[in-house]
Protein backbone atom coordinates (compact mmCIF):
# COMPACT_ATOMS: atom_id res chain seq x y z
CA UNK A 1 0.00 0.00 0.00
CA UNK A 2 1.38 3.40 -0.97
CA UNK A 3 2.05 5.91 1.79
CA UNK A 4 -0.74 8.16 3.06
CA UNK A 5 -0.44 11.48 1.18
CA UNK A 6 1.21 14.27 3.15
CA UNK A 7 1.28 17.71 1.48
CA UNK A 8 3.91 20.29 2.42
CA UNK A 9 2.13 23.56 1.62
CA UNK A 10 5.36 25.58 1.73
CA UNK A 11 6.31 23.87 -1.53
CA UNK A 12 3.41 25.61 -3.30
CA UNK A 13 5.47 28.81 -3.23
CA UNK A 14 8.56 27.56 -5.07
CA UNK A 15 9.91 25.40 -7.85
CA UNK A 16 8.04 22.35 -6.54
CA UNK A 17 4.61 23.93 -6.95
CA UNK A 18 3.59 21.82 -9.95
CA UNK A 19 4.69 18.57 -8.32
CA UNK A 20 2.85 19.54 -5.13
CA UNK A 21 -0.32 20.38 -7.08
CA UNK A 22 -0.11 16.99 -8.77
CA UNK A 23 0.24 15.37 -5.36
CA UNK A 24 -2.91 17.16 -4.16
CA UNK A 25 -4.78 16.08 -7.31
CA UNK A 26 -3.68 12.47 -6.85
CA UNK A 27 -4.78 12.53 -3.22
CA UNK A 28 -8.21 13.93 -4.19
CA UNK A 29 -8.68 11.39 -6.98
CA UNK A 30 -7.36 8.28 -5.23
CA UNK A 31 -7.68 8.84 -1.49
CA UNK A 32 -10.29 11.53 -0.73
CA UNK A 33 -7.97 12.37 2.18
CA UNK A 34 -4.60 14.05 2.67
CA UNK A 35 -2.61 15.58 5.50
CA UNK A 36 -1.21 19.12 5.48
CA UNK A 37 2.02 20.31 7.07
CA UNK A 38 3.42 23.86 6.98
CA UNK A 39 -0.15 25.05 6.40
CA UNK A 40 0.33 28.53 7.84
CA UNK A 41 -1.62 28.15 11.10
CA UNK A 42 0.62 29.08 14.02
CA UNK A 43 1.80 26.06 15.98
CA UNK A 44 1.32 27.98 19.24
CA UNK A 45 -2.36 28.45 18.36
CA UNK A 46 -2.76 24.73 17.69
CA UNK A 47 -1.05 23.87 20.97
CA UNK A 48 -3.44 26.20 22.81
CA UNK A 49 -6.48 24.72 21.04
CA UNK A 50 -5.34 21.23 22.08
CA UNK A 51 -4.69 22.26 25.69
CA UNK A 52 -8.03 24.05 26.09
CA UNK A 53 -10.04 21.27 24.46
CA UNK A 54 -8.47 18.60 26.63
CA UNK A 55 -9.00 20.73 29.75
CA UNK A 56 -12.63 21.32 28.81
CA UNK A 57 -13.22 17.61 28.25
CA UNK A 58 -11.76 16.68 31.65
CA UNK A 59 -13.67 19.40 33.52
CA UNK A 60 -17.02 19.36 31.73
CA UNK A 61 -17.49 16.39 29.41
CA UNK A 62 -15.82 13.34 30.94
CA UNK A 63 -18.28 12.87 33.83
CA UNK A 64 -21.25 13.32 31.48
CA UNK A 65 -19.88 10.68 29.15
CA UNK A 66 -19.41 8.20 32.01
CA UNK A 67 -22.97 8.86 33.16
CA UNK A 68 -24.20 8.32 29.60
CA UNK A 69 -22.32 5.00 29.33
CA UNK A 70 -23.75 3.89 32.67
CA UNK A 71 -27.30 4.88 31.63
CA UNK A 72 -26.98 2.75 28.49
CA UNK A 73 -25.63 -0.21 30.49
CA UNK A 74 -22.60 -0.38 28.21
CA UNK A 75 -19.86 -1.00 30.76
CA UNK A 76 -20.19 -4.77 30.60
CA UNK A 77 -21.44 -4.97 27.02
CA UNK A 78 -20.95 -8.38 25.40
CA UNK A 79 -22.69 -8.00 22.02
CA UNK A 80 -21.78 -5.56 19.24
CA UNK A 81 -23.40 -2.13 19.64
CA UNK A 82 -24.50 -0.90 16.22
CA UNK A 83 -26.65 2.14 17.00
CA UNK A 84 -24.28 4.48 18.87
CA UNK A 85 -20.75 5.85 18.84
CA UNK A 86 -18.20 5.85 21.66
CA UNK A 87 -17.62 9.61 21.56
CA UNK A 88 -18.25 12.75 23.55
CA UNK A 89 -19.06 15.74 21.33
CA UNK A 90 -20.45 19.23 20.97
CA UNK A 91 -20.74 21.53 17.97
CA UNK A 92 -19.53 25.09 17.48
CA UNK A 93 -21.28 27.01 14.70
CA UNK A 94 -19.26 29.82 13.09
CA UNK A 95 -21.10 30.83 9.88
CA UNK A 96 -23.49 32.24 8.91
CA UNK A 97 -24.27 32.80 12.63
CA UNK A 98 -22.01 31.91 15.55
CA UNK A 99 -23.14 30.08 18.69
CA UNK A 100 -19.70 30.36 20.32
CA UNK A 101 -20.94 32.71 23.04
CA UNK A 102 -24.16 30.77 23.67
CA UNK A 103 -22.69 27.43 24.73
CA UNK A 104 -22.37 27.10 28.51
CA UNK A 105 -19.27 25.81 30.34
CA UNK A 106 -16.79 27.46 27.94
CA UNK A 107 -14.18 29.79 29.42
CA UNK A 108 -13.59 33.22 27.92
CA UNK A 109 -10.13 32.07 26.86
CA UNK A 110 -11.64 29.07 25.10
CA UNK A 111 -14.15 31.23 23.20
CA UNK A 112 -11.46 33.69 22.14
CA UNK A 113 -9.02 31.00 20.99
CA UNK A 114 -11.63 28.98 19.11
CA UNK A 115 -12.83 32.13 17.34
CA UNK A 116 -9.26 32.77 16.14
CA UNK A 117 -8.83 29.10 15.23
CA UNK A 118 -12.06 29.12 13.19
CA UNK A 119 -10.92 32.22 11.28
CA UNK A 120 -7.62 30.52 10.40
CA UNK A 121 -9.29 27.25 9.40
CA UNK A 122 -11.83 29.08 7.23
CA UNK A 123 -9.00 30.88 5.44
CA UNK A 124 -7.22 27.56 4.86
CA UNK A 125 -10.42 25.87 3.63
CA UNK A 126 -11.00 28.62 1.06
CA UNK A 127 -7.38 28.42 -0.06
CA UNK A 128 -7.78 24.67 -0.56
CA UNK A 129 -10.98 25.13 -2.57
CA UNK A 130 -9.07 27.38 -4.96
CA UNK A 131 -6.26 24.81 -5.25
CA UNK A 132 -8.92 22.23 -6.16
CA UNK A 133 -10.33 24.66 -8.75
CA UNK A 134 -6.87 25.08 -10.27
CA UNK A 135 -6.38 21.32 -10.55
CA UNK A 136 -9.87 20.86 -12.02
CA UNK A 137 -9.49 23.62 -14.60
CA UNK A 138 -12.25 25.68 -12.97
CA UNK A 139 -11.98 29.43 -12.60
CA UNK A 140 -10.56 30.63 -9.30
CA UNK A 141 -13.34 31.05 -6.76
CA UNK A 142 -15.80 28.73 -8.55
CA UNK A 143 -16.28 26.32 -5.63
CA UNK A 144 -16.43 29.07 -3.00
CA UNK A 145 -19.05 30.90 -5.06
CA UNK A 146 -21.03 27.69 -5.62
CA UNK A 147 -21.03 27.12 -1.83
CA UNK A 148 -22.24 30.63 -1.07
CA UNK A 149 -26.02 30.50 -1.33
CA UNK A 150 -27.79 33.67 -0.17
CA UNK A 151 -26.04 33.93 3.23
CA UNK A 152 -22.60 32.46 2.65
CA UNK A 153 -21.33 29.00 3.58
CA UNK A 154 -22.28 26.90 6.58
CA UNK A 155 -19.13 26.54 8.66
CA UNK A 156 -18.78 24.85 12.03
CA UNK A 157 -16.56 22.70 14.21
CA UNK A 158 -17.36 19.37 15.81
CA UNK A 159 -15.31 19.03 18.98
CA UNK A 160 -15.05 15.35 19.88
CA UNK A 161 -13.20 13.19 22.37
CA UNK A 162 -12.98 9.43 22.13
CA UNK A 163 -12.47 8.05 25.65
CA UNK A 164 -10.83 4.69 26.40
CA UNK A 165 -13.22 1.84 25.65
CA UNK A 166 -13.19 -1.49 27.52
CA UNK A 167 -14.55 -3.40 24.50
CA UNK A 168 -13.31 -1.69 21.31
CA UNK A 169 -14.14 -4.76 19.24
CA UNK A 170 -17.83 -4.32 20.09
CA UNK A 171 -18.36 -0.59 19.57
CA UNK A 172 -16.90 1.98 17.16
CA UNK A 173 -15.67 5.38 18.23
CA UNK A 174 -17.56 6.63 15.17
CA UNK A 175 -19.31 4.33 12.71
CA UNK A 176 -18.27 4.26 9.04
CA UNK A 177 -19.72 7.06 6.89
CA UNK A 178 -18.93 9.65 4.25
CA UNK A 179 -19.24 13.33 5.18
CA UNK A 180 -22.25 15.10 3.70
CA UNK A 181 -20.73 18.51 3.17
CA UNK A 182 -17.91 20.20 1.31
CA UNK A 183 -14.35 20.14 2.64
CA UNK A 184 -13.43 18.99 6.15
CA UNK A 185 -10.31 20.10 8.02
CA UNK A 186 -9.35 18.05 11.07
CA UNK A 187 -6.92 18.90 13.86
CA UNK A 188 -6.49 15.57 15.61
CA UNK A 189 -4.64 14.11 18.55
CA UNK A 190 -1.01 13.43 17.67
CA UNK A 191 -0.58 10.64 20.24
CA UNK A 192 -3.79 8.58 20.23
CA UNK A 193 -4.76 7.19 16.81
CA UNK A 194 -8.10 5.83 15.64
CA UNK A 195 -9.14 7.51 12.37
CA UNK A 196 -9.29 5.12 9.41
CA UNK A 197 -10.39 5.44 5.79
CA UNK A 198 -11.51 2.76 3.36
CA UNK A 199 -9.22 2.42 0.33
CA UNK A 200 -9.29 -0.43 -2.17
CA UNK A 201 -11.34 -2.51 0.24
CA UNK A 202 -8.92 -2.06 3.15
CA UNK A 203 -9.11 0.13 6.25
CA UNK A 204 -6.07 2.42 6.32
CA UNK A 205 -5.08 4.36 9.46
CA UNK A 206 -4.58 8.11 9.10
CA UNK A 207 -1.23 8.74 10.82
CA UNK A 208 -1.29 11.12 13.80
CA UNK A 209 1.26 13.87 13.18
CA UNK A 210 2.03 16.86 15.43
CA UNK A 211 0.44 20.12 14.21
CA UNK A 212 -0.87 18.63 10.96
CA UNK A 213 -4.32 19.29 9.49
CA UNK A 214 -6.06 16.29 7.92
CA UNK A 215 -8.30 17.15 4.97
CA UNK A 216 -11.09 15.05 3.52
CA UNK A 217 -13.67 15.68 0.83
CA UNK A 218 -17.42 15.50 1.38
CA UNK A 219 -20.30 14.37 -0.81
CA UNK A 220 -20.85 17.88 -2.23
CA UNK A 221 -17.34 17.99 -3.72
CA UNK A 222 -18.03 14.62 -5.36
CA UNK A 223 -21.20 15.98 -6.99
CA UNK A 224 -19.64 19.29 -8.06
CA UNK A 225 -16.60 17.56 -9.61
CA UNK A 226 -18.88 15.08 -11.39
CA UNK A 227 -17.19 12.22 -9.53
CA UNK A 228 -13.60 13.13 -10.42
CA UNK A 229 -12.98 13.65 -6.71
CA UNK A 230 -14.93 11.34 -4.39
CA UNK A 231 -15.92 11.41 -0.75
CA UNK A 232 -14.51 8.40 1.07
CA UNK A 233 -15.92 6.20 3.81
CA UNK A 234 -14.11 6.62 7.12
CA UNK A 235 -14.53 5.65 10.77
CA UNK A 236 -12.95 6.02 14.21
CA UNK A 237 -11.79 2.90 16.02
CA UNK A 238 -12.26 2.93 19.79
CA UNK A 239 -9.08 2.38 21.80
CA UNK A 240 -8.47 0.81 25.20
CA UNK A 241 -5.88 3.43 26.22
CA UNK A 242 -5.89 7.22 26.03
CA UNK A 243 -8.55 9.75 25.05
CA UNK A 244 -8.31 10.85 21.40
CA UNK A 245 -9.05 14.53 20.66
CA UNK A 246 -10.68 15.47 17.36
CA UNK A 247 -11.44 19.04 16.27
CA UNK A 248 -13.12 18.74 12.86
CA UNK A 249 -14.19 21.87 10.97
CA UNK A 250 -16.76 21.53 8.20
CA UNK A 251 -16.81 24.11 5.39
CA UNK A 252 -20.15 23.34 3.75
CA UNK A 253 -22.46 24.98 1.20
CA UNK A 254 -25.05 27.46 2.42
CA UNK A 255 -28.43 25.91 3.21
CA UNK A 256 -30.07 27.26 0.03
CA UNK A 257 -27.05 26.73 -2.24
CA UNK A 258 -27.97 24.77 -5.37
CA UNK A 259 -25.49 21.93 -5.91
CA UNK A 260 -24.79 20.37 -9.32
CA UNK A 261 -21.77 19.17 -11.34
CA UNK A 262 -19.64 21.97 -12.79
CA UNK A 263 -20.72 22.18 -16.47
CA UNK A 264 -17.13 22.16 -17.76
CA UNK A 265 -16.54 18.81 -15.99
CA UNK A 266 -19.51 17.25 -17.77
CA UNK A 267 -18.50 18.15 -21.32
CA UNK A 268 -17.82 15.05 -23.39
CA UNK A 269 -18.66 12.79 -20.44
CA UNK A 270 -22.08 11.63 -21.64
CA UNK A 271 -20.83 8.26 -22.88
CA UNK A 272 -18.77 7.67 -19.75
CA UNK A 273 -21.76 8.17 -17.46
CA UNK A 274 -23.69 5.23 -18.97
CA UNK A 275 -23.97 2.63 -16.23
CA UNK A 276 -22.43 5.01 -13.66
CA UNK A 277 -23.80 7.58 -11.25
CA UNK A 278 -25.32 10.58 -12.96
CA UNK A 279 -25.04 13.24 -10.30
CA UNK A 280 -28.20 15.15 -9.40
CA UNK A 281 -28.98 18.83 -8.95
CA UNK A 282 -30.42 19.72 -5.54
CA UNK A 283 -30.60 22.25 -2.72
CA UNK A 284 -28.02 21.49 -0.02
CA UNK A 285 -30.56 21.74 2.82
CA UNK A 286 -32.67 19.00 1.19
CA UNK A 287 -29.62 16.74 1.02
CA UNK A 288 -28.85 17.36 4.70
CA UNK A 289 -32.39 16.42 5.74
CA UNK A 290 -31.98 13.10 3.95
CA UNK A 291 -28.44 12.60 5.29
CA UNK A 292 -29.58 13.04 8.89
CA UNK A 293 -31.50 9.78 8.65
CA UNK A 294 -29.06 7.90 6.40
CA UNK A 295 -25.60 9.05 7.60
CA UNK A 296 -24.29 5.56 8.25
CA UNK A 297 -25.50 4.10 4.96
CA UNK A 298 -24.01 4.20 1.46
CA UNK A 299 -24.01 7.59 -0.30
CA UNK A 300 -25.22 6.33 -3.72
CA UNK A 301 -28.87 5.87 -2.64
CA UNK A 302 -28.78 9.44 -1.29
CA UNK A 303 -27.71 10.72 -4.71
CA UNK A 304 -30.46 8.60 -6.31
CA UNK A 305 -33.06 10.01 -3.90
CA UNK A 306 -32.00 13.57 -4.77
CA UNK A 307 -32.23 12.70 -8.45
CA UNK A 308 -35.73 11.29 -7.96
CA UNK A 309 -36.79 14.36 -5.97
CA UNK A 310 -35.43 16.59 -8.73
CA UNK A 311 -37.32 14.60 -11.39
CA UNK A 312 -40.62 14.78 -9.51
CA UNK A 313 -40.18 18.54 -8.94
CA UNK A 314 -39.49 19.04 -12.64
CA UNK A 315 -42.52 16.94 -13.59
CA UNK A 316 -44.89 18.96 -11.41
CA UNK A 317 -43.45 22.36 -12.28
Amino acid sequence: MENFPVINMEKLNGEERQATMEKINNACENWGFFELVNHGIALELLDTVERLNKEHYRKCMERRFKEFVASKALEGVEAEVKDMDWESTFFLRHLPDSNLFEIPDLTEEYRKVMKEFAEQIQKLAEELLDLLCENLGLEKGYLKKAFHGSRGPNFGTKVANYPPCPNPNLVKGLRAHTDAGGIILLFQDDKVSGLQLLKDGQWISVPPMPHSIVVNLGDQIEVMTNGKYKSVEHRVIAQTDGTRMSVASFYNPGSDAVIFPAPSLMEGKEEETKGHIIYPKFVFEDYMKLYAALKFQAKEPRFDAMKAMNSSTTATA
